[in-house]
């Protein structure tokens, strides 16, 4: 290469090096160190021990050690709650969300009449912010003039549902609206799969004599194995970074605790603990990392021996 081709080569990968480094690998970093120390985010961080004899303000920016996890684990009531919700909401995104959106992609795939309105409309939810969908669906679920209490007759009244400030169904009901925008997401991502597969394909299976079910996943489903490894990661990230919608409904509150809300909580919250929260960070980081990993060795040992 010339020296000309020398300088493009390294700008153009030495621009998205720095850019990943500045804003993903060394917050990360600086995170996990964070983890190990008790850290209000005032003042300066040094090498010291902290002496569990002194009290927290002149304990600040020493080595906290474990402590804070252990703290996180044993000493902190919304910690548990907030990761059995961060994995329901996995669970949900991977058993209903995910086959709801790949059901809407193969029926739109068959060029139904209608199929670009349909499309619109089911892509809709993504292109609104989550708060603005948090917003949206208050107005569904509210107590006193709520589309459902209205329309099953309890609106206003003593035997009114209250769907977002009943600890016991509030989880459930910003799932429903998470959903709601996540089906749309992934409708996207595995249309543009389908019209990607080649056309052949189906011919072939069609003279070998396989219906449509057969076709699909013996044939269609199998070939788009790239975009079922990015589904799943995006499925991953999106369910355990889930924020807006439970802190636009009552900041993570009350049955909707979330470990993202106890990060942002604990950071830049009224307590500024900011080794505290960095641990809680941490540990969601670790939680989205064990089902990506598995999934992408799994799936890349079948290639393998195929």
């Amino acid at each position: 290469m010339t020296t000309l081709d020398r300088v493009v080569v390294a700008v153009l990968l030495g621009i998205p090096l720095l850019l990943s480094l500045a804003f993903i690998w060394i917050p990360a970093l600086t995170t996990v160190l964070l983890s190990f120390t008790r850290w209000n985010g005032v003042g300066g961080l040094h090498a010291k021990a902290c002496d569990p004899a002194l009290p927290s303000i002149l304990n600040n920016g020493c080595v906290n050690g474990v402590q804070n996890y252990h703290q996180a684990a044993t000493n902190y009531p919304q910690f548990w709650p907030a990761v059995q919700h961060n994995f329901i909401w996995l669970g949900v995104f991977v058993a209903i969300a995910t086959p709801l959106g790949m059901l809407f992609a193969v029926l739109l795939d068959r060029n139904i009449r209608g199929s670009r309105m349909y499309q619109s409309a089911l892509f809709l939810p993504v292109m609104l912010s989550l708060a603005l969908i948090g917003i949206i669906w208050e107005f569904v679920y509210s107590q006193d003039y709520g589309l459902i209490n209205t329309v099953i007759g309890r609106d206003g009244g003593s035997d009114a549902i209250d769907w977002l400030g009943d600890p016991d169904l509030n989880l459930w009901a910003v799932l429903l609206e998470a959903t709601w925008r996540q089906a749309g997401y992934v409708m996207i991502l595995y249309l543009a799969g389908l019209k990607a597969v080649d056309p052949t394909l189906r011919e072939a299976a069609l003279i070998d004599g396989a219906n449509g079910r057969q076709t699909f996943w013996r044939v269609i489903f199998p070939v788009m194995r790239p975009i079922n490894i990015v589904i799943m990661v995006i499925t991953v990230i999106e369910s355990l970074r889930a924020f807006d919608l439970v802190y636009i409904t009552n900041k993570g509150i009350n049955g909707l605790e979330l470990l993202s809300v106890l990060v942002t909580s604990n950071i830049v919250g009224e307590t500024q603990r900011v080794g505290f929260g960095s641990a809680l960070g941490v540990v969601l980081l670790l939680i989205s990392l064990v089902p990506i990993s598995v999934f992408l060795h799994q799936t890349f040992r079948r290639e393998e021996k195929q």
